[in-house]
């Protein structure tokens, strides 16, 4: 992958998205750090929070290395604090895909988000397939 930007193209053409951001996993604070962002207004490149979403987020992506799947903005409103702030671009369906490194390390995690029912297994599939895409720029600085 060249970069973060063309990331988000293939994305964007593979299984389609409205808000995108990629997050750096900052382990010894636990918190993620945003290296990408398609609405930089609203999520800055560089801004940060900890984990503060609901456990069963984190024992899926992080700890349980897996994609995270909220299908509708219920499943939106109970994991995401900023729910809100997500609504108001349009979204209400969720998938976080983790990027993992050669030694099976979260380094990170691609956050793509479209209106309410625009995914389903066959979309985090494909989200799946691009998230490795993404390892060489958290591993080169970008985060």
């Amino acid at each position: 992958m060249k970069d973060l930007n063309e990331l988000e193209e293939t994305v964007r053409r593979e299984v389609g998205v409205r808000l995108f951001t990629v997050l750096a996993w900052v382990p010894e604070r636990r918190a993620l750090r945003r290296v990408h962002s398609s609405h930089p207004g609203q999520y800055p490149v560089g801004g940060e929070k900890t984990v503060e979403v609901a456990q069963d987020w984190l024992a899926t992506c992080i700890e349980g290395r897996r994609p995270y799947f909220g299908p509708d903005k219920a499943a939106v409103r109970e994991i995401f604090a900023d729910h809100e702030l997500i609504e108001s671009l349009g979204c209400g369906s969720i998938i976080n895909v983790p990027v993992i490194g050669e030694e099976g390390e979260v380094l990170g995690v691609l956050n793509i988000l479209d209106a309410e029912g625009s995914y389903d297994e066959r979309s985090v599939a494909a989200a799946q397939s691009i998230a490795g895409q993404v390892t060489p720029a958290l591993l080169g600085g970008a985060a």
